[in-house]
C-alpha cells in the first residue's frame, strides 16, 4: 500500500535453503490488481477527477536462486611462486572455491624440475589434504635445501591430483536416491540425474600444478658482492704484466667464452676468428700498452685507459667533421647521423649481450648509462672543461653557441617519454615483458624505435638546415 506522497515499498519473498546440489532455479514476482483506495474530492463542483495508476513494463521481475551446494573447486592462489633458499620449510595455500558441501580428500605431490627431489635441493612432498565440511583452505609445507649458491635459479612443481569426495552428508544421500529412483523412470530423465549429479562433485581448478622457482639466498648474495668489493679485482678480472696483454693482443684465439669443446680438446679459431683478428689486431695492441691492473692498485690503468678513449674520441670527431664538410653536411647534422649512430651501435650489441646473459637487466642500463656518461665527459666535458679554464687564464670568457641543441633535446626528451611508455606497457605478463616476448611484439616494437631514430634524424636536419623552424 502506497499512501500519500509515498514513492517507494519493499517486500519480502523468503527462499527455502536445502542441502542438495541442483542447477540453478528462478521463479517470478509480478505486479497486478492495481486499485485506488482513497479517492481525492474535486477541486471543481459537478466535476469528478479520477487519478489515473498504472501499471509499466518492467512490472515482472525473473529471481534466480544460486546453488551454492557444490562441493567446491580446488586449486592453487597461482600458477608460479618464488622463494628463496634460507626460507627453510615453504608453506603454499591450497583454495576451496565456489561451494565446501562435505568431506573431499585431495592427494597432492612434487615433481622435479631443473631442482632435484630427495634432499638435493628440496625434500620430496606428497600425501592427501582432507578438507572437512565448510572448510575452505589447507597448507602444503615443503623443506627446500640451502645450498649457499650464488645467482641460484632452479625450479620444481606441487601438482594436485583428482579430488575424492568422501563423506557427502545429507546431499550424498538424497543424491543417491534421486539417481536410484531416476534410474527407474525414463531415460532422457535418468541422465539428466546424472548429468546435475556429476555437476555436484569436486573438481580441479584454474591452478591445479604450481611452479616453485628457488632463488639464491638475498643476504648470502648481499655478503658475497660484499666481499668482492672488498677483493682486489684485479686478481679476478686483472692482468698481470705487459707481456701477457701484448701476447693475448697478437695471438689468434677462438671466439666463444670457452676455450675447450664438449670432448675437452682445445677449439681451434676458425677463418672468422683470423678475419676479426687481422681487423682488429692495431686496436688490441694499441690497448696493450695500457698498463697491468696490478699496477698502483688499478689506477694507472684506469687514467691511462680513459687518456687514451679520449685521444680517439677526438680524432673521430675531427674525422667525422672531416667527412661532413667532404660531402658538405653542417656539423650538427654530422653529429646525429654519423658520430651518435657509431658510438650507439656498439652500445646496443653491447647491452643485447648483457641482456641475454643475465637475468636481470641491470647490467644493460648500467653498460648504456655508463657508455653515455664516457661519451659525454670526454666529447664535450673535459673539451669544453680544458677550453673554459686555457681562456680563463687569458682573462676572457668561453662561450659556446648553443645552436640547434636546444631543438635537439626537446626532441629527444619526446621520443625518450614515447619509447619509456612503451617499455612501460609490455611490462605486462601478457605480453611478455619489457624485452622479448611473441614475435609481433618484438616487430612491432623494434619497427617503432627505428622509426622514432628516422624522424629524430629527419627533424634535427630540417631544422639545421632552416626548413623548419626550431627554438
Amino acid at each position: 500500500m502506497f499512501k500519500s506522497g509515498e514513492t517507494q515499498k519493499e517486500f519480502s519473498v523468503g527462499i527455502i535453503d536445502d542441502d542438495i546440489f541442483e542447477e540453478d532455479e528462478h521463479f517470478f514476482v509480478r505486479l497486478g490488481n492495481i486499485r485506488i483506495v482513497d479517492a481525492p474530492e474535486p477541486v471543481e463542483p459537478n466535476t469528478f477527477c479520477y487519478p489515473k495508476a498504472v501499471l509499466v513494463s518492467p512490472y515482472v521481475a525473473s529471481v534466480t536462486i544460486l546453488d551454492d551446494d557444490h562441493a567446491g573447486i580446488f586449486t592453487f592462489e597461482c600458477d608460479i611462486i618464488r622463494v628463496s633458499e634460507s626460507i627453510g620449510v615453504m608453506e603454499v595455500k591450497v583454495l576451496r572455491t565456489s561451494g565446501a558441501r562435505g568431506t573431499v580428500i585431495v592427494p597432492f605431490r612434487t615433481i622435479e624440475g631443473t631442482a632435484k627431489g630427495g634432499g638435493e635441493d628440496f625434500e620430496d612432498a606428497y600425501g592427501e589434504l582432507e578438507f572437512k565440511n565448510d572448510e575452505t583452505v589447507k597448507t602444503i609445507r615443503v623443506k627446500i635445501i640451502d645450498e649457499e649458491e650464488y645467482e641460484r635459479q632452479e625450479s620444481f612443481f606441487i601438482a594436485l591430483g583428482e579430488p575424492k569426495w568422501m563423506k557427502r552428508g545429507i546431499s550424498a544421500l538424497l543424491l543417491n536416491q534421486a539417481v536410484e529412483l531416476v534410474e527407474r523412470k525414463l531415460a532422457v530423465e535418468e541422465e539428466e540425474a546424472k548429468r546435475i549429479a556429476e555437476m555436484g562433485k569436486p573438481v580441479l581448478g584454474e591452478h591445479p600444478k604450481l611452479e616453485v622457482v628457488i632463488e639464491e639466498s638475498y643476504e648470502f648474495k648481499s655478503t658475497v658482492d660484499k666481499l668482492i668489493k672488498k677483493t682486489n679485482l684485479a686478481l679476478v678480472v686483472g692482468t698481470h704484466s705487459w707481456r701477457d696483454q701484448f701476447m693475448e693482443a697478437i695471438t689468434v684465439s677462438a671466439a666463444g667464452d670457452e676455450d675447450e669443446d664438449e670432448s675437452g680438446e682445445e677449439r681451434l679459431p676458425s677463418c672468422f676468428d683470423y678475419v676479426m683478428h687481422f681487423l682488429t689486431v692495431f686496436w688490441k695492441v694499441l690497448f696493450a700498452c695500457v698498463p697491468p691492473t696490478e699496477y698502483l692498485n688499478g689506477w694507472a690503468c684506469f687514467v691511462i685507459s680513459i687518456i687514451i678513449i679520449g685521444i680517439l674520441t677526438a680524432i673521430i670527431g675531427d674525422l667525422a667533421s672531416h667527412f661532413g664538410c667532404t660531402i658538405g653536411l653542417k656539423d650538427s647534422v654530422t653529429a646525429v647521423v654519423f658520430v651518435a649512430f657509431g658510438t650507439s651501435v656498439p652500445d646496443t650489441f653491447a647491452s643485447k649481450v648483457a641482456a641475454t646473459q643475465d637475468v636481470y637487466a641491470d647490467a644493460s642500463i648500467g653498460n648504456v648509462t655508463g657508455s653515455n656518461a664516457v661519451n659525454v665527459f670526454l666529447g664535450i666535458g673535459i673539451a669544453w672543461s680544458v677550453a673554459a679554464i686555457y681562456w680563463a687564464s687569458q682573462g676572457q670568457e668561453f662561450h659556446v653557441q648553443a645552436g640547434t641543441l636546444a631543438f635537439s633535446v626537446t626532441l629527444f626528451t619526446i621520443f625518450a617519454f614515447v619509447c619509456i611508455s612503451v617499455l612501460l606497457y609490455r611490462r605486462r605478463p601478457s605480453i611478455g615483458g619489457e624485452l622479448g616476448g611473441p614475435r609481433g611484439c618484438r616487430l612491432a616494437t623494434t619497427l617503432l624505435f627505428v622509426t622514432l631514430w628516422l624522424l629524430y634524424i629527419l627533424f634535427a636536419t630540417l631544422e639545421a638546415y632552416c626548413y623548419i623552424k626550431g627554438f
